[in-house]
């Protein structure tokens, strides 16, 4: 686009970037919490209704790094415009569907959600100043955090006052604002700076089935048994894809995602963190919105409405926000790997605490207020290590795998907890105060396990060696 039009964009293209980043947060907010209400609108067993996150999270492994190699060429701006439209379509179908199947095929168009903050991060690498880029790619990784907080009390307060559909309507509306947000103020391209590189399209065919066959056995195998054939098998299926995925993309001139890159310390470092700290917080996120809906009865449960159970989040959000302002105000001064130790921490601390103290309200706000602020900075921390250690051309892949280790880290954890959960049953098939503990404490240990490990790494390592000089000039002290 013209040099002129360009810069008056730019001091619009963060917020604009920011906003559509939201759309992960907002159709994220219409997953969990609503499973066991649309389970009883639409007549089927909560187990049932689980697929509506489950296929969900099957598209969002499958497109996000097709999403993050696509955002490495030249037309950032399309990508993101087709990914937006068809969440939209998707919300559309899932408002409007006369049964849990079509249902269920609105979820699976919403699953291309996952991949817009990778689309984002990698026009904001392109399009901002780089001093503007560096902190716009730690506020961009947070959004999703942040707009969580808001959007599950939002999603609880419509699904409670006017029925789930129209939490989904809303939905609709919000990416109708966004997509025109996008095509009035990202700039239009083509990126004449990007590479033209052909689509790996076996190695988005091999990971995209290896990642769905994992995630299939991790979601069912609490369900079929962890040592049923279907289990065995899918994990069987996953191991050889992504095994056959690897050696393909180590050969092709274009892969999907350099694997070489992901050697690299600070990306290695990231990338590990994803998924460690994804399984584990999510036992903490989940049993916690768990508790709050529960009845008193249990013995745990404070036995919140849906109208208020979404604000349980809320302290998260508030948390995240801080953080991710506090990672700007100090990132020139401490190193993004200590950040991401003491965001590590924070999170350890809050998952310790629920797993000792969760039977009243004020106690399971506090440790949201802690996953908040611990998300906040190791959300900022993770693209910011893996950008100052990766090129351009490759930064799209590389947040978007990382994106997609977060989303398997957070199915590990559904399914560990859901399966602690479902050992430890009442009579009345809730969950005992013992499941709920001991699942508790899998998450607190989980967390403790990956903050020794960045200790360790945190004392070990020193400070990293820029790739090249003119790489390290336009990254400088990310």
């Amino acid at each position: 686009m013209p040099q002129s039009t360009e810069s008056t964009t730019r001091p619009r293209l963060l917020p604009a970037l920011a906003y559509a980043a939201l759309t992960t947060a907002i159709v994220s907010s219409l997953g969990m919490l609503l499973v066991p209400t649309i389970s009883h609108d639409m007549h089927v067993e909560v187990s049932t209704g689980q697929w509506m996150l489950t296929v969900n999270l099957l598209v969002g492994a499958v497109a996000t790094p097709i999403m993050g190699r696509l955002s490495d060429g030249p037309h950032k701006k399309r990508l993101l415009l087709f990914s937006l439209t068809t969440i939209l379509v998707g919300s559309i179908v899932a408002a409007a569907a006369p049964n849990f199947t079509v249902f269920l095929i609105g979820r699976a168009l919403q699953g291309l959600t996952y991949g817009i903050v990778p689309v984002t991060i990698a026009l904001a690498r392109r399009y901002l100043p780089d001093n503007q880029a560096r902190l716009g790619i730690s506020s961009l990784s947070v959004t999703v955090t942040t707009g969580l907080g808001l959007g599950y009390p939002l999603t609880g307060i419509l699904a409670d006052l006017l029925g789930f559909r129209f939490a989904f309507w809303f939905a609709a509306l919000f990416l109708i604002t966004t997509i025109l947000v996008v095509w009035r103020v990202v700039p239009t391209g083509p990126d004449e700076q990007a590479p033209r590189n052909t689509l790996d399209v076996p190695g988005a065919l091999l990971v995209g089935t290896g990642l769905a066959s994992l995630l299939v056995a991790v979601s069912e195998g609490s369900r079929w048994g962890w040592g049923s054939p279907w289990t065995l098998g899918f994990f069987a299926g996953a191991a050889t894809l992504l095994t056959a995925w690897s050696l393909v993309e180590l050969r092709t001139p274009y892969p999907l995602i350099n694997l070489r890159v992901l050697r690299n310390g600070d990306v290695l470092v990231a990338n590990s963190t994803a998924i460690g700290l994804g399984a584990a917080m999510y036992i903490g996120l989940s049993i916690g919105s768990l508790i709050a809906q529960a009845p008193a009865s249990t013995g745990y449960g404070i036995a919140l409405p849906l109208f208020w159970a979404g604000f349980v989040m809320l302290p998260l959000s508030v948390a995240s926000f801080g953080a991710n302002r506090l990672v700007r105000a100090v990132s020139h001064r401490i190193r993004m790997r200590t950040l991401l130790l003491v965001g590590a921490g924070l999170v350890t601390a809050s998952s310790v605490l629920l797993w000792v103290a969760h039977n009243a309200l004020w106690e399971i706000l506090i440790g949201m207020l802690g996953f908040g602020a611990g998300m906040g900075m190791t959300y900022a921390a993770m693209p910011a290590l893996i950008a100052r250690s990766v090129a351009d051309t490759e930064l799209g892949s590389a947040v978007s795998f990382n994106q997609v280790l977060r989303t398997v880290g957070g199915s590990f954890g559904s399914a560990l907890a859901g399966a602690v959960l479902a050992a430890n049953l009442a009579p009345d098939l809730l969950p005992t105060e013992n499941g709920i503990r001991l699942a508790l404490a899998v998450g607190a240990i989980g967390c403790a396990v990956v903050f020794v490990a960045l200790l360790v790494n945190h004392v070990m390592s020193r400070p990293p060696t820029p790739l090249s000089e003119p790489a390290d000039a336009r990254i400088s002290q990310l």
